[in-house]
This record gives structure tokens, C-alpha cells and sequence, in this order.
């Protein structure tokens, strides 16, 4: 990113919390190299861009100005589900739209990844390269579930950072968080029993709850807040409720974050029912602020919550290396493990290991926020500027999606069909719900850089919303 695209990204997010509100005036362009210690030729670059988007506005001999018709996007309402346990079908619908994101040359807003150009392959090559040369070939056995020691202790030392305690022997090595969210749902339930997610919910809960035989029940979701307690509670005093899939940091689709306290209450709530908690946390590295957010595993004193993570969203895309630490249910997740696959790729485990001691993680975390918090201005910039007049959008405090709520009865799924043809993706509403709620709403990706060709895309997109 060019240094007077930074800038102008930071500017924009001053706009979008509201420090800088419509009609105010900007600090001049000096004052700006001063403070950013840009030059004066990359402040005034940062201000045309944000003019160019509609941000602020040149005013002859005043200066630039936030502009006045300018309106900060309001998040999508909370929408109240039936408290119902339903039977899914949605994987067909779900493998139709992911059709549409694996060709390099589709505008990917609909991805559930974000751009692979931005992590550090070619170190991580060069690590796992070494890893396998050195590797005493007696690891192929020693490398079974629960898998490397050495790795374990590295994830260990990441829950520290979060003020987490999970000693190496608690974590479990899977093949991506997929594998973790899968081993440790089957291993809480039995086909039948119902399973209560968010709503709107990742798509691949509603696909393993399907695929094992559950029915789920859904929990009103605010899309700033996250999974409504006293929707949950409603739920569990209805159902036999057997087992919980949430994701409580950075919510997919929507990037709600449950407050601290809530999350506390969470763990609490299910705790006096006896019912565990399958906790998703694979966008966690992914956060805006200078510290972490705590996952609800944080509170966890009955060994009831399965937390399950990933580096496939934080450093290696492709290479599906994940974890759980599932508490109690340890020694059932790791024998069903044992049943499926074994053991996850010893060479893998063993490069990634010797990243994390070496290669310089948190330095790349750093650059990659900065990324992404970058590309959401832009995102939301682009949003205002060119979709339909009320509509909402979320403005997550870490991950790389946004939940858009289109305004009247907009056909997400029409919209998303159209915006193939024209080579963009879009991961519609429906998708994410038991019941295929959600048809006004999208999902978009804004993990991907800001280009000339995303931008347009964008405003075609908005053509076609309009």
C-alpha cells in the first residue's frame, strides 16, 4: 500500500467512528505531513482520494471538509428467528455459490478468504523445506494425534497473549479448523440432538450440523454484539439443547464481537445447563485494537468450552493446519481423530512451528491488520458512495467481512446471480441461515487489496443492488 493510500485510510476511519463528523473541517495539508511525518505532495494525494470517493469535499481557498451528505453506515437490524429446531438442507445452495469463487479472475467479495499474496509464503516455504529435510523419520509415528509437542507449546504461548491458560497437552492438532469444529461437535452429540448456532451462521455449521445427522435451532444475532443470551436462553428452556456453535470474536458472516461480559455470561449460562460450547475463533489474530480479544474459553472453569483456531486466515493459507482445545472432551476428540485421519501433516506441523519461533509472527499480524482495516474504509467508503440509500453495513473490529443489509425486499440471491454473470462474487444472505433467512443481505470479503478493477466491480454491484 502506497504511503498516501495509508493515510487516506486512516482518515476515512476517523470519519467512519465519527471523530471527524460531516461538514468539519480537516487539518490543513501541513499539518497533516507534519503529524503523519509524510510530505506535503503525499498529504494532498491522501485528501484527493478521499475526495474522488466522496469522503470530504475541497472547498476554493478553506480547505477540505468531511462531506456534509456524508452518513456513516448503520448496522443491519437484529432479526428475531423462530425458536424452532429445524432439519437442514443448505449444502447444495452453499456448493452453487462456492462455484463461483474459485477462478482467479472473479472479483472474490464472496471469498471466505482473504488474499493469499499477503502472507509470508516464501519464508514459510523455506521453513517447511528445512523442517522436512531435518525431519527424524520416526516423527511419522511420534507425529500422530495429538501431534507435534513443539507446535503445542507455540499455540500455548499464543492463548498466553490472550490471557488464556491451555497447557500443550490440552491442544489437539487438526488439518485446519474445519477438521477441530467437525471432531469436536461429533464428539458432544448424537444424530438428532439439537444444536444451537447464530443467526446468521457460518455456512459450514449449517453444512456439519446436515451432514451428522443435528438439527439446529437459531439464536437471534445483533450484528454488532453478537448471539442474544436471552434468545439462547429461550432456546435451551424449549429444546434439549445438546451442544453450542458460536463464534463469539468476529463473527462470520456478520464480524459481531460479544463484549467481554457477555461472553462471561455465555460460559456461565451454559455451564448451568451442562452443555458445551464448540467456540470458533479463527479470525482472533485478526483484531484493530493493540491487545486481543478474550474468547469465551478465557472463562471457562468446567472445561466445557471446545475452542478451535486456525492459521489459515492470520499466516498459511493452504497449508489447513488447525487446533482445538477441547476441555473434558479431550480424549473423545482425539480418538476420533485417530479414527478419520490419523494424523495431520508432520511437515507441516514442524514449518509452521519453526515460524512461529523465528519468522517473525507478530510483525506480519501487524502489517496484515493494517491491511485490512485499510481495505474496510475503503470498502465502506465505496458502499456509501455508491449502494442504494438505507442500506446497512457492518464495521467489524477485526476479520475481513462486512454484513450488508439491503434496503425493501431486494433478492439477494437475484443480486448474486447477476454479479456472477459480470464476474464478481457475493456470498448471499440465505446461505447463512437453517431457514434461508436473510434474502436482502450479503456478506462481503474486503481481505483482498483496493484496486481500480475492485473498485469498479463495486460500483457495478451497486448498479445491479439499485
Amino acid at each position: 500500500m502506497k504511503r498516501y493510500e495509508a493515510l487516506a485510510a486512516q482518515l476515512a476511519a476517523l470519519v467512519e467512528e465519527g471523530v471527524l463528523r460531516p461538514g468539519e473541517r480537516l487539518p490543513s495539508t501541513r499539518t497533516l505531513a507534519n503529524n503523519h511525518r509524510v510530505s506535503p505532495a503525499t498529504a494532498t494525494q491522501a485528501l484527493y482520494l478521499l475526495e474522488d470517493r466522496g469522503i470530504v469535499q475541497a472547498r476554493p481557498r478553506s480547505g477540505f471538509y468531511v462531506n456534509a451528505h456524508w452518513r456513516a453506515a448503520q448496522p443491519p437490524a437484529v432479526r428475531k428467528p423462530p425458536v424452532k429446531a429445524a432439519t437442514l438442507d443448505v449444502s447444495e445452495l452453499v456448493f452453487e455459490v462456492l462455484a463461483t469463487i474459485r477462478q482467479r479472475d472473479v472479483v472474490p467479495f464472496g471469498s471466505a478468504f482473504p488474499d493469499p499474496s499477503l502472507f509470508p509464503l516464501d519464508k514459510l516455504a523455506q521453513m517447511l523445506g528445512r523442517s522436512a529435510r531435518r525431519m527424524d523419520p520416526w516423527r511419522t509415528v511420534e507425529g500422530m494425534a495429538p501431534g507435534s509437542d513443539e507446535l503445542r507449546r507455540q499455540i500455548a504461548r499464543r492463548y498466553a497473549v490472550q490471557g488464556v491458560r491451555v497447557r500443550p497437552d490440552e491442544i489437539l492438532i487438526t488439518a485446519g479448523a474445519l477438521e477441530a469444529l467437525n471432531l469436536c461437535l461429533q464428539a458432544v452429540t448424537r444424530p438428532g440432538d439439537v444444536v444451537a448456532i447464530e443467526s446468521p451462521a457460518f455456512y459450514a455449521a449449517l453444512q456439519t450440523i446436515e451432514r451428522l445427522g443435528l438439527r439446529a435451532v437459531e439464536i437471534a444475532t445483533d450484528p454488532v454484539h453478537g448471539a442474544d443470551l436471552a434468545s439462547l436462553a429461550a432456546a435451551i428452556k424449549r429444546h434439549r439443547v445438546a451442544a453450542c456453535w458460536l463464534m463469539p470474536t468476529f463473527q462470520n458472516p456478520t464480524g459481531a464481537t460479544m463484549p467481554v461480559e457477555r461472553k462471561r455470561e455465555l460460559v456461565a449460562l451454559l455451564a448451568r445447563h451442562g452443555i458445551p460450547l464448540v467456540e470458533d475463533d479463527v479470525y482472533a489474530e485478526l483484531h484493530d485494537g493493540a491487545d486481543p480479544e478474550p474468547p469465551a474459553k478465557a472463562f471457562d472453569a468446567e472445561g466445557l468450552v471446545m475452542h478451535c483456531g486456525s492459521f489459515s486466515k492470520s499466516l498459511a493459507p493452504g497449508y489447513r493446519l488447525g487446533w482445538c482445545a477441547p476441555g473434558k472432551a479431550f480424549v473423545r476428540v482425539e480418538r476420533l481423530k485417530l479414527t478419520t485421519s490419523i494424523a495431520t501433516s508432520i511437515p507441516v506441523q514442524d514449518g509452521i512451528a519453526e515460524y512461529l519461533k523465528h519468522g517473525g509472527y507478530d510483525h506480519h499480524l501487524r502489517t496484515l491488520r493494517g491491511h485490512f482495516r485499510a481495505q474496510r474504509s475503503q470498502l465502506l467508503a465505496a458502499l456509501d458512495a455508491h449502494f442504494p440509500a438505507g442500506t446497512r453495513a457492518t464495521r467489524p473490529r477485526g476479520g475481513y467481512f462486512s454484513w450488508i443489509e439491503l434496503p425493501g425486499d431486494r433478492d439477494a440471491m437475484a443480486l448474486y446471480r447477476a454479479a456472477a454473470a459480470k464476474g464478481i462474487s457475493v456470498a448471499p444472505g440465505p446461505i447463512f441461515s437453517a431457514q434461508r433467512r436473510f434474502a436482502n443481505c450479503l456478506r462481503l470479503n474486503y481481505g483482498h487489496p483496493w484496486t481500480d478493477a475492485t473498485a469498479r466491480a463495486l460500483a457495478t454491484l451497486a448498479r445491479l443492488a439499485n
